[in-house]
C-alpha cells in the first residue's frame, strides 16, 4: 500500500474561482456570462516600506523622529503642574465655602477670575502625522455607455373601402343552391374524368398481357429453332477457329523433334464470372461437346457468391445453362448413367444436386446443418454406383477429415460417414482422459475403375492415403508423397495399379500403388494447380502450373521431360487452376482464376499413335495402353530389383 502511487496533474486554473459569473452589461442591457474569470489566488502580500538612511527622504524621517523625542518629556512635566494646580484650587475652593456660606455669589465669582488670572497658557501639542505604511491609492474611473438608438419606420396605410348591403334571407338561400350547383358539376367532371383514364389503362393491360403471351408462346414454339440458329450464327463468327477445330493438323511437327504444340481455339466467358475463379471443369458423358464450369474463389478472404454454368463448343458466346448460388462452388461431377444429374460441393461444406432438366436455378437436393454437412469447404465429389436398393449416391471429401457417402433417399440427402483421416502420432490426452486426435484435412480423391471399393485420398499435409469403403477406422497404405498440400489425385484409365499426384509443391510424380516411392517425379517449377491423364493413350498426361503454363507429357516418348510447355495464360495476376481432356475430341479445356475458360487443340505429336508396319496391323486398345506403361515401369523398377 506504502509503495502504491498516487498520481495528481497540478494545472495553472483555481478550482475555487467561479466558472459561471454572470454580470449586467449595460450596453446589451442583458445579463451576459463572463467568458474570463481570473484564476489567480493571492495568499498573502506585503508591501515593504524600508528607506534608505542617506537617502533625502530617510534623512527626512530621522530629523523628524529626533524632535518628536525632544518634545515628549516637556508635554509630561507641563500635564503634572496643571494637575497639581488644579488639586489646589479645589482645596482652597473647599475651604472657603466651609468659612463664609453666607456670601457665596460674590466669593465665587472672585476665586474664579483669581484662578483665570493665575493660570499659565497651556502649550498645544503638535498632532503627529503617521507615515503611510501601505502603497494604496485608490483610483476611480466610469467609460461612457453607448447611448442608445431608436430607429421607427412607418408604412402607408392599406387602402380601405366601405362596403355596406343588407342580406335577407331569400338572398342567403339563393347563394347556398348556387354553392351547391357548382359541387356536383365538379364532381360530375372528376367522374368523367377517372372513367376515361380506367378505360385506357385496362385497354393498354389488355394489350401488354397479349402481347406477353403470345411472345412468350411464340418462344416456347420457338426455342429449339432459336438455339439452332444461334449456334449458326456462332459457328459463322467464329468460322476459322470451327475450321481449325476440326480439320487443322499442325504439318510443323515434323520437324520439331517430337515436340509439340496446343492451339488455342474458344474462349468462353460469361459477364456475371469475371471476378470468379473457375474451381472445377467436368465434361458431360453423353453430350461430347457439352462441359459443366464451377465457379467460386480459392481466397479464403473473398469468399461471395458461385455459379454453375454448362457451355457447349457449339455455342461459345453464351452457356447453355446458368445456376447461381449463394456459396462458391469447390467441385463438381456427372452422374455416367443420368448426364443431366450434377452433384456439386460448396464453401461453405454443403453439398447438392443439380437436376439440369428442370428449369429452376436452385438445385434438387441439398444437404444442410441437420443432415450432417461438412464444416470446412468440400474439394472433390465423385458419383458412384447405385447402391442395393438403387438409390443414387455420391461421395465427398472435405478439409475437415471426413469421407461422406451422401444417398439420395425419398428426396433427401442421408449421409453416412465412409472415413476419417486422423493423423498418425498426434494423439492428445484431453480432459478426463479422453483421447483427442487431429483430423487430416482432405483435399482430393479418386476411386479405382475396377476395384469398387479402393479409392484415394490426398491431403494438405502431403500424404496420400489408400482406403477401403468397408473398413473406415484403418488404412490400407500411407504414401508419403508431398511436401505440400496433394491438389490433385488420378488413376490411371487403363493400367490397374498406377496413380498419378501433383501438389503445391511443384511435383507431379506417377506412382504403382504397390510400391512406397514413386516411379517418376517431375519438377515443373511451379506449384501445381491440376494434372489430368489422357483418355486416348495410358502414357499422355497433362499438367497446369500458376505460373500460367500447360505441360503435356507423353511418357513413351519422353521419360523426363514435357513435349509441350506452353503459356496459356499472359496476365501476372492471373492463375490456371484445373485442365481436363475432351473424352473424344483432341481438345483440352484449361480454367483460370479470371473466370475464363480456354479450350486448346493438342497438335499430332502429343497423341501419336504407334505406327503401322506392312503387312500388320496395328493392335489398338485397353491391352496394347497397359502393355506400354507396364514396359515404362519395369524400366524404372528393373534396376532396383537387381539392386
Amino acid at each position: 500500500e506504502l509503495k502504491e502511487e498516487f498520481t495528481r496533474i497540478l494545472t495553472a486554473n483555481n478550482p475555487h474561482a467561479p466558472q459561471n459569473i454572470i454580470r449586467y452589461s449595460f450596453k446589451e442591457r442583458a445579463y451576459k456570462p463572463i467568458s474570463y474569470v481570473d484564476q489567480m489566488a493571492i495568499h498573502f502580500s506585503l508591501n515593504g516600506n524600508m528607506i534608505l538612511k542617506d537617502s533625502d527622504e530617510g534623512r527626512r524621517q530621522s530629523i523628524r523622529l529626533s524632535t518628536a523625542a525632544e518634545k515628549a518629556p516637556v508635554e509630561t512635566s507641563a500635564v503634572t503642574s496643571e494637575e497639581t494646580e488644579i488639586k489646589d484650587e479645589e482645596s482652597t475652593g473647599d475651604t472657603q465655602a466651609a468659612g463664609d456660606e453666607e456670601a457665596e455669589g460674590s466669593g465665587t465669582a472672585e476665586v474664579a477670575e483669581a484662578a483665570e488670572a493665575e493660570e499659565p497658557p497651556r502649550p498645544r501639542a503638535k498632532e503627529q502625522k503617521l507615515a503611510n505604511q501601505f502603497n494604496f491609492i485608490e483610483r476611480a474611473s466610469r467609460t461612457l455607455n453607448n447611448p442608445m438608438r431608436e430607429r421607427a419606420c412607418q408604412s402607408e396605410p392599406t387602402p380601405c373601402k366601405n362596403f355596406s348591403a343588407t342580406a335577407n334571407q331569400w338572398e342567403i338561400y339563393d347563394a347556398y343552391v348556387e354553392e351547391l350547383q357548382k359541387m356536383e358539376r365538379s364532381k360530375e367532371k372528376e367522374k368523367t374524368k377517372v372513367q376515361i383514364a380506367k378505360r385506357e389503362e385496362e385497354k393498354k393491360k389488355g394489350r401488354n398481357l397479349t402481347s406477353l403471351e403470345s411472345q412468350s408462346d411464340d418462344i416456347t414454339k420457338i426455342s429449339k429453332a432459336a438455339k439452332i440458329m444461334e449456334r449458326m450464327v456462332n459457328q459463322n463468327t467464329f468460322d476459322d477457329i470451327a475450321q481449325d477445330f476440326k480439320y487443322f493438323e499442325d504439318a510443323s511437327d515434323e520437324y520439331r523433334d517430337q515436340q509439340g504444340t496446343l492451339l488455342p481455339l474458344w474462349k468462353f466467358q460469361y459477364d456475371k464470372t469475371k471476378r470468379l475463379a473457375v474451381t472445377a471443369i467436368s465434361w458431360n458423358p453423353k453430350y461430347k461437346d457439352l462441359f459443366a464450369v464451377g465457379y467460386g474463389s480459392y481466397d479464403f478472404m473473398k469468399q461471395g457468391q458461385g455459379m454453375l454454368l454448362l457451355y457447349t463448343m457449339k455455342n461459345p458466346s453464351f452457356p447453355e445453362y446458368v445456376f447461381s448460388s449463394e456459396s462458391g462452388i469447390m467441385c463438381l461431377d456427372f452422374h455416367n448413367d443420368h448426364p443431366y444429374l450434377m452433384a456439386v460441393g460448396f464453401y461453405d461444406g454443403n453439398v447438392a444436386i443439380y437436376n439440369v432438366k428442370k428449369a429452376t436455378s436452385q438445385p434438387s437436393y441439398r444437404s444442410s446443418a441437420k443432415s450432417g454437412k461438412h464444416t470446412e469447404p468440400v474439394w472433390q465429389v465423385k458419383w458412384q454406383k447405385d447402391d442395393m436398393d438403387n438409390n443414387l449416391n455420391f461421395f465427398s471429401v472435405s478439409s475437415d477429415g471426413r469421407i461422406v457417402s451422401w444417398t439420395l433417399v425419398k428426396n433427401e440427402l442421408v449421409h453416412t460417414d465412409v472415413i476419417k483421416l486422423s493423423v498418425e502420432g498426434t494423439t492428445m490426452q484431453g480432459p478426463e482422459g479422453l483421447q483427442l486426435q487431429t483430423l487430416g484435412c482432405g483435399t482430393s480423391f479418386d476411386f479405382h475403375k475396377k476395384i469398387d471399393y479402393l479409392f484415394l485420398v490426398g491431403t494438405e499435409e502431403g500424404k496420400i492415403y489408400k482406403c477401403s469403403k468397408y473398413y473406415s477406422s484403418q488404412f490400407l497404405d500411407v504414401f508419403e508423397a508431398h511436401h505440400m498440400a496433394v491438389d490433385s489425385v488420378s488413376w490411371n484409365p487403363y493400367h490397374l495399379k498406377v496413380f498419378i499426384s501433383c501438389s503445391s509443391d511443384w511435383t507431379v510424380k506417377i506412382w504403382d500403388h504397390t510400391i512406397k516411392t514413386p516411379m517418376f517425379i517431375y519438377d515443373l517449377n511451379s506449384a501445381v494447380g491440376d494434372v489430368a491423364w489422357s483418355p486416348y493413350s495410358s502414357t499422355v498426361f497433362a499438367a497446369v502450373t500458376t505460373d500460367g503454363k500447360a505441360h503435356v507429357f507423353d511418357l513413351s516418348i519422353n521419360k523426363y521431360e514435357a513435349l509441350c510447355t506452353q503459356l496459356v495464360v499472359a496476365k501476372k495476376k492471373n492463375k490456371i487452376t484445373h485442365i481436363q481432356f475432351n473424352p473424344v475430341y483432341p481438345v483440352v479445356i484449361i480454367g483460370d482464376e479470371q473466370g475464363h475458360v480456354t479450350s486448346l487443340k493438342l497438335s499430332p505429336n502429343l497423341r501419336r499413335m504407334p505406327k503401322e508396319k506392312k503387312g500388320q496391323e496395328v493392335k489398338k486398345g485397353p491391352e496394347v495402353e497397359i502393355a506400354k506403361l507396364d514396359k515404362l515401369l519395369n524400366l524404372v523398377r528393373e534396376p532396383e530389383s537387381k539392386a
